[in-house]
């Protein structure tokens, strides 16, 4: 095959709308560092995960974010797995990530933008994007009080300074953690949520027809200066003309503050980090994009995922 899917990972082999092809394929992971059985905590949280975006788990209304949305966290679930796959096969001399904080950081991964979903009770608040600026913050709170129910108490409270890592509300340098080896399992994650979801084989569509929803109704696509109001993204095509920007600030984030982890996928497959392929092909198209529009990117409907 020589095209890639658009709902298939950057291997063309996984789908990345189905939970069940996602956790196999971890579970497959899990298999061949450990040699054990998937365990039942991951079990736990991949059904958890999809009741959660469902809406079904108790609590909580359905996701209504679409960029933001379930195949998003099963892109970057599957990311994560894959770097830590990688980097425990190329760690030679640096500390092992042990069965339990594998299994800490697939959790993480799952429930890192859980911040996007609304309470039952919300009255505040009409759509899960107006808590982007926060949704890291409210998704380290769910994981405090989440990971005890499924048997992981003694890791609660690092797991909200590991979300961190993918989010913009504290800087990096800031995160303070008890071991060095919480920085990395929140280095990996970092990076997992840049180069899965810039690497989507529809990566450009959503962000113009996707994202750029959610920056409004977030008050991300105007900011407020002393001079007043400043206008960052006009339209969807306007974010879509800066992506190349984008790529260049996510590049220094993912060499610089994340100390350059996403390059443990070059080992997981073999060679070639088929995500950064995949992210600079998307770049490159971004860059080809006429101010006025005239390559038309075709619309990408609401998520159908599960």
């Amino acid at each position: 095959m020589n095209f890639r899917r658009n709902d298939f990972d950057v291997t063309n082999r996984i789908n990345t709308t189905d939970p069940v092809c996602v956790k196999l394929e971890v579970e497959r992971l899990y298999r061949s560092l450990y040699a054990r059985a998937h365990p039942t905590v991951l079990n736990r949280a991949f059904d958890d995960v999809v009741r959660l975006y469902r809406g079904d788990f108790p609590g909580y209304t359905k996701c209504d974010t679409e960029y933001h949305d379930l195949q998003h966290v099963l892109e970057v679930t599957l990311a994560m797995a894959r770097l830590l796959d990688g980097y425990e096969r190329s760690r030679a001399d640096g500390p092992a990530i042990p069965e339990r904080l594998f299994q800490l950081g697939t959790v993480c991964a799952l429930f890192h933008d859980m911040g996007y979903i609304r309470r039952v009770s919300d009255t505040r608040h009409r759509a899960g994007a107006e808590y982007t600026t926060t949704h890291v913050s409210r998704g380290a709170r769910f994981l405090r009080e989440y990971l005890p129910t499924i048997g992981m108490p003694e890791h609660a409270d690092v797991a909200g300074l590991i979300v961190h890592f993918t989010g913009y509300e504290r800087p990096v340098a800031s995160i303070r953690v008890p071991d060095p080896i919480f920085k990395l399992l929140g280095s990996l994650l970092g990076s997992a949520d840049i180069i899965a979801q810039m690497s989507d084989r529809c990566y450009l569509e959503k962000c113009r027809d996707r994202l750029y929803p959610e920056f409004v109704a977030g008050g991300i696509a105007r900011k407020r200066t002393d001079a007043g109001e400043v206008v960052v993204f006009e339209s969807g095509e306007d974010l879509l003309r800066k992506t190349p920007t984008f790529y260049r600030n996510a590049t220094h984030r993912l060499d610089v503050d994340l100390g350059g982890a996403y390059q443990f996928a070059r080992t997981h497959f073999g060679g070639n980090n088929l995500y950064m392929d995949a992210v600079k092909q998307n770049i490159r198209f971004a860059e080809r994009i006429h101010p006025q529009g005239e390559i038309v990117l075709r619309r990408q409907p609401p998520s159908t995922c599960c």
